[in-house]
């Protein structure tokens, strides 16, 4: 399986972040703006974007005007044992985040071993998750979480998916033709969220954006009813701009 050569805007956000980090890290004293872009090789305009999110993130602190240091929370990213439910802990606080700003229930899902995973999500009595009624691993053609997934694969993965899940008709807005299917997928900007508009299920609009960190595939997707479909595209939006801090925790 490989991904795509396009990355989407999220990943150069997370890539320049990175670099940042980088920087950061090798001044124990701490560092100013000037030098960062001086080190980065980031234009002030972006540089002071990075950092305003890697402030807000945790990631980074401002001792003081126009300094910086390293922040508590990529300490406890990169303290060995502790990772793993330091990350679970930041995702979980980040898609609740998320599902109280959009309205709706929120999902981080992954695309491992040639399968479909919702890995975390945040949903609320006002907020409910799509009922599930065929299993999301029997449905990648119909969802737009599936369908960001498998944007992110080459042709060759998508077609090894394809064999293994037959298109099945869900609603009458499902897409069963994999000729047509592909088409659209070749089609599909990668920055724009990709949308299911009652193809997995009557009563239920989705929209979901890659979130990739190495050479994993990811996407964070939401789900709304379909008497508030109106804000489906305001809360696509919403969610691709909050895509690369999430992708940037996986990443560290």
């Amino acid at each position: 399986m490989a991904l795509r050569p396009e990355p989407t805007a999220p990943f150069h956000s997370v890539q320049y972040a990175l670099r940042v980090l980088e920087s950061v890290a090798r001044h124990r004293d701490g560092v100013g703006s000037a030098r960062l872009a001086q080190e980065t090789g980031l234009p002030p305009g972006p540089l002071a974007h990075l950092l305003l999110m890697l402030r807000r993130e945790g990631y980074l602190e401002q001792v003081e005007d126009d300094v910086y240091v390293v922040g508590e929370a990529l300490v406890l990213l990169g303290s060995g044992g502790d990772r793993q439910r330091a990350l679970r802990e930041r995702l979980d606080r980040t898609l609740s985040e998320l599902r109280d700003t959009l309205g709706a229930a929120v999902y981080l899902s992954r695309y491992q071993d040639g399968e479909l995973e919702v890995v975390q999500y945040a949903d609320g009595p006002d907020t409910p998750v799509v009922n599930q009624w065929v299993d999301f691993r029997s449905a990648v053609h119909a969802t737009a979480i599936g369908k960001c997934l498998l944007g992110q694969l080459d042709h060759d993965g998508r077609r090894d998916h394809l064999a293994r899940h037959k298109t099945a008709r869900l609603t009458s807005r499902t897409i069963t033709d994999e000729r047509i299917l592909l088409n659209a997928l070749d089609r599909q900007p990668p920055t724009v969220p990709v949308l299911d508009l009652q193809e997995y299920a009557v009563g239920t609009v989705c929209a979901a954006v890659p979130v990739t960190a190495g050479s994993s595939v990811g996407c964070l997707a939401l789900s709304l009813p379909v008497e508030h479909a109106h804000r489906l595209r305001s809360a696509a939006e919403g969610l691709n701009r909050r895509a690369a801090p999430v992708m940037l925790s996986l990443s560290l």
